[in-house]
C-alpha cells in the first residue's frame, strides 16, 4: 500500500491539472496549498463539522441552510472539522457513504467550491487511506482531506491539524473501538513533528489571519470538555504566533469562547447533523461568549482589516454574531 505521503504528493498533482489549484512545496513538512479568491480583497467561507450521517439526523436540513447562506456570501470555500463519515469513517474508496453523506448531501450550487476536510477520531476508526485517497476526488472533485496543510488564502492561512493522534485515550482506552493508526505511529514522534511543523509554519506566515483547524476542541463547555493534550501542547504555540482564532468540531454544538492569556477565539463549529441537547460538561469557562446545543453551522467573513463570524441554527436564523477590527500596518 502506498504511504500517505506518496498518495498526498498524487492528490497535489492531481489537484494542480484538474481543479486549477496550486500546491506549492515549502521548507516545512505541511503541504500548502493557494486558493485564489475573488480579487476584490475579502474571503469568506463556512465551517460545518461532525456531520456524515446519509441526511439523517437534520443533515439535509442543515445543507440546505448553508446552501442559502453560502449563496448570499458567495464562499470562497468550504471548511470541514472532522467526523466526515459516522460512525466508523469509511470502509474503503468505494464506501457508498461519500456520495450518500457527502456527494448527494451538500448539492446547493454554493457549495460546489472546494472543500478542505481534517480527520476526526470517528473517521480514524474506518479505513484512513480511503478518506485521504485522490481517488475519491474522480467520485467528486471538491473533496479534499489530508492530514495536517495549510491554505493559503491571501489574506489569511489556514493551518489544519490532525489532532485525534494527540488524544492518548484512544490508544490507551479504545474501549470497543479499533482505530487505523497506519502513518501515525509512534505517537509521540508524530505528533511532535506535526508541532514543530506547525509552529515553523506559523513563524514563517505573513498573513493578516493566522486561523488554526483541528477537530478537538482546546476549550469547550460541551460534551468532551477541553483536551488536555492540545491545552498543553497545541495552546503554547498559537498563543505564542499570534493565532486568531481556532475552529474545531468534535462537540455537536456552537460554541464561542475566548482565550484568557491572548486575542485567541476558540469557535466550535461541530453541529452539522446529531446534537447534543443539554450534554454540557460546565458552564464556568472563563471567556464563555456563547454556547448552542442544536444543529448548524458558522460563517467567517474577511477584509484586510476585519472579521465577522456568525453561526446558525438548523434553519438559517443567525443566533450568534461577532466581530473585530485590526489595524492595517504599512509594509514599509
Amino acid at each position: 500500500m502506498a504511504s500517505f505521503r506518496n498518495k498526498s504528493m498524487v492528490l497535489c498533482l492531481w489537484l494542480a491539472t484538474s481543479f486549477g489549484l496550486v500546491y506549492v512545496s515549502v521548507l516545512a513538512e505541511l503541504q500548502r496549498f493557494e486558493h485564489p479568491t475573488k480579487g476584490d480583497g475579502t474571503l469568506s467561507f463556512l465551517v460545518v463539522g461532525d456531520w456524515g450521517r446519509q441526511g439523517d439526523f437534520n443533515q439535509s436540513a442543515v445543507a440546505r441552510q448553508m446552501g442559502i447562506v453560502g449563496e448570499k456570501l458567495d464562499v470562497d470555500f468550504l471548511v470541514s472539522t472532522g467526523d466526515n463519515f459516522y460512525d466508523d469513517g469509511l470502509t474503503g474508496e468505494h464506501d457508498p457513504a461519500f456520495v450518500d453523506s457527502f456527494v448527494n448531501i451538500y448539492k446547493a450550487r454554493s457549495l460546489q467550491k472546494q472543500w478542505y476536510s481534517v480527520l476526526g477520531n470517528h473517521d480514524y476508526r474506518g479505513d484512513v487511506e480511503a478518506q485521504l485517497s485522490p481517488s475519491l476526488r474522480k467520485i467528486d472533485s471538491r473533496w479534499i482531506c489530508l492530514r495536517s496543510f495549510i491554505v493559503n488564502a491571501e489574506i489569511a492561512e489556514l493551518f489544519f491539524v490532525d489532532t485525534t493522534p494527540f488524544v492518548k485515550e484512544y490508544f490507551f482506552e479504545p474501549k470497543n473501538h479499533e482505530y487505523d493508526w497506519r502513518g501515525v505511529t509512534p505517537p509521540k514522534t508524530y505528533t511532535r513533528n506535526v508541532l514543530k511543523d506547525l509552529q515553523s509554519a506559523l513563524r514563517e506566515s505573513t498573513a493578516k489571519w493566522k486561523i488554526v483547524v483541528g477537530h478537538h476542541a482546546i476549550r469547550s463547555v460541551g460534551h468532551h470538555g477541553d483536551t488536555k493534550e492540545l491545552v498543553e501542547r497545541l495552546l503554547p504555540i498559537l498563543r505564542a504566533n499570534n493565532v486568531d482564532f481556532y475552529v474545531n468540531g468534535h462537540d455537536h454544538c456552537l460554541e464561542h469562547i475566548s482565550d484568557d492569556k491572548s486575542p485567541i477565539q476558540f469557535l466550535t463549529s461541530g453541529a452539522g447533523s446529531k446534537a447534543w441537547r443539554g450534554d454540557l460538561k460546565e458552564m464556568k469557562e472563563e471567556g464563555l461568549k456563547y454556547f448552542y446545543d442544536g444543529q448548524g453551522f458558522m460563517s467567517v467573513k474577511l477584509t484586510q482589516t476585519h472579521l465577522e463570524i456568525a453561526f446558525y441554527d438548523v434553519l438559517g436564523t443567525v443566533v450568534h454574531k461577532w466581530t473585530m477590527s485590526k489595524q492595517l500596518h504599512s509594509s514599509i
